[in-house]
């Protein structure tokens, strides 16, 4: 995030694109219901009618996947009507130019024809957000990030911010709400496969030079694989050997089944988690690891605070933290990898990062900071590009709208989107073993827009199958108007239905990430009893 949770007060314009933080981030959602309560503008752009869609000023119940056309049609409303910050544009950016050029084309009535939105409501969320002298914030989450044109979406709301000045301010700002509580650590600690710690890429001799001096070793220049790219680099041949730590893939990974597949193909397979799940059940070897009650160490939350975690607990059996896992397996391959804590590792952090350089563990005893944090005597940083930017001046990359990879068809007539509930936590490995939390959401359903389940026959609780090119599942059903017509919704938490065998593994072509949140699938009804062959009909368009 560009700007803090807390910063949220401050915001006069809400815009939430691409996430439900009631169920995704529910804290932050307290926070932005909150500012509305308090008389924020809410704008809202989700194809799901969810609960911040029922209060907000402005729904733009858009199609799934056509958020580049939607955002630039809200940057050629805005220069349409002279309503861009000139002076930010002049003074902080450049490539001003291509960007008129490109959204020039999108005007609301053309993007109305692919986003579904009125009109009339891109210029009204537009004029909005662009208000000059108020204090407008952008909210995204991975419905924005989760398509094989997930970056071209980021880099169109990079855009937006930016020509309206709307960065470097208290209460504004591009805020990505990340998925888990440590996605940002990860990734700050250089958890990617083509970046090391602090994101200083891998084009640095200087930078290789000093971790080799202090760790006595050779590192390797080239990138590694994108997670994602593993499966099938596996079923290539190009690997053969996998060690997993705090991942389940077998429900976790988009086309499940090929993810599968490539599991079994390994020579050897090594996973190391709390909990014996069903990745860790295919393993040759399991190393048990302590969870965050068991073990010291730090945290980086989505606005890029630095907080410790502490151990509260023994960790049950031979169950160790990861940080002394790994140190014995460096050991038993000939490198002497020791350290005395997890202390001990933070300082060594903040020896090589240069954004985490000022802090220590007696620094964020109490409430952490928020990096960076050049020196022992800074603050932390609220607020991101106050003044300017790191590479100078911002660059507008304008994008065209691409169509997502795989749409409805004759055979597939219904879009499959997925997401959360907010009694449960990612795959269930952790909430679904609390019996309360069960009680809330024992079960997954399958949301039906009421329009689609009465022109096919489904009642509220019946079976049904749902297929895609790469397989099926079957669930009960939600008749709600929560989901559009021709899209079904459906969360992710629970093996009995695991959604992901369903999901889509095409790429974005520059993170990688894959396209979770559209693909194609039909639906057949099994009625009330799933057994009955007799009584199923495919439902398919009429």
């Amino acid at each position: 995030m560009t700007n803090s949770i807390a910063d949220i007060a401050e915001a006069d314009v809400l815009f939430l694109i691409g996430s439900n933080a009631d169920t995704g981030h529910p804290t932050i959602g307290l926070r932005l219901h909150q500012a509305a309560d308090r008389g924020a503008k809410l704008i809202v752009v989700d194809p799901r009618q969810t609960a911040f869609a029922r209060r907000a000023d402005h729904w733009l119940q858009i199609n799934p996947g056509t958020d580049v056309a939607l955002l630039n049609a809200m940057c050629q409303v805005i220069i349409e009507d002279d309503l861009h910050d000139k002076e930010f544009v002049r003074k902080r950016t450049e490539d001003f130019d291509d960007l008129k050029k490109t959204v020039s084309r999108y005007t609301p009535e053309y993007a109305s024809e692919i986003t579904g939105v009125p009109a009339d409501d891109i210029r009204a969320v537009a004029r909005l957000y662009a208000s000059p002298g108020k204090n407008s914030a952008i909210f995204y989450g991975m419905g924005l990030a989760h398509h094989a044109t997930g970056t071209d979406n980021v880099k169109c709301v990079a855009n937006l911010a930016m020509l309206c000045g709307k960065l470097g301010k208290p209460g504004c700002g591009v805020n990505p709400l990340r998925g888990q509580n440590n996605v940002q650590g990860a990734c700050d600690m250089g958890a990617l496969f083509n970046t090391l710690p602090g994101y200083t890429g891998l084009v640095s001799e200087e930078t290789f030079e000093k971790y080799e001096k202090r760790w006595g070793v050779k590192l390797p220049r080239r990138p590694g694989r994108a997670a994602t790219e593993v499966w099938d680099a596996i079923h290539e041949g190009d690997i053969r050997g996998l060690y997993i730590m705090g991942e389940d893939p077998v429900l976790a990974d988009p086309n499940a089944n090929h993810a599968v597949e490539a599991l079994e193909k390994l020579d050897f397979l090594l996973v190391q988690d709390i909990f014996l799940t069903d990745t860790a059940r295919m393993a040759d070897v399991v190393l048990p690891a302590a969870c965050y009650a068991e073990k010291d160490g730090t945290f980086t939350s989505t606005e890029r605070r630095v907080q410790r975690v502490r151990k509260a607990v023994d960790p049950p059996g031979e169950a160790r933290p990861d940080w002394q896992i790994l140190c014995a397996l460096a050991a038993k391959m000939g490198y002497r990898m020791h350290y005395d804590s997890a202390e001990e590792i933070f300082d060594e952090i903040t020896e090589f990062i240069p954004q985490y350089r000022g802090m220590s563990y007696e620094r964020i005893d109490r409430v952490g900071l928020q990096w960076p944090v050049p020196d022992k005597d800074h603050p932390g940083t609220p607020v991101l590009h106050v003044g300017k930017f790191v590479r100078g001046k911002g660059l507008f990359i304008p994008e065209d709208y691409t169509q997502p990879v795989e749409l409805p068809d004759g055979d597939y007539p219904f879009i499959l989107t997925t997401g959360r509930e907010v009694a449960q936590y990612n795959f269930g490995s952790m909430t679904r073993k609390t019996p309360a939390i069960e009680e809330l959401c024992p079960e997954a359903l399958a949301e039906v827009n009421p329009s689609d389940a009465e022109r096919m026959g489904i009642k509220d609780r019946d079976w049904l199958e749902i297929t895609s090119r790469r397989g099926s599942i079957r669930i009960r059903a939600k008749v709600t108007d929560n989901s559009q017509e021709g899209t079904v919704f459906v969360p992710y938490h629970f093996v009995e239905a695991p959604v992901n065998r369903l999901t889509l593994n095409a790429l974005d072509r520059l993170s990688r990430s894959p396209q979770y949140k559209i693909c194609a699938v039909r639906i057949e009804n099994l009625g009330a009893d799933p057994d009955n062959k007799e009584k199923r009909a495919i439902l398919t368009e009429n």
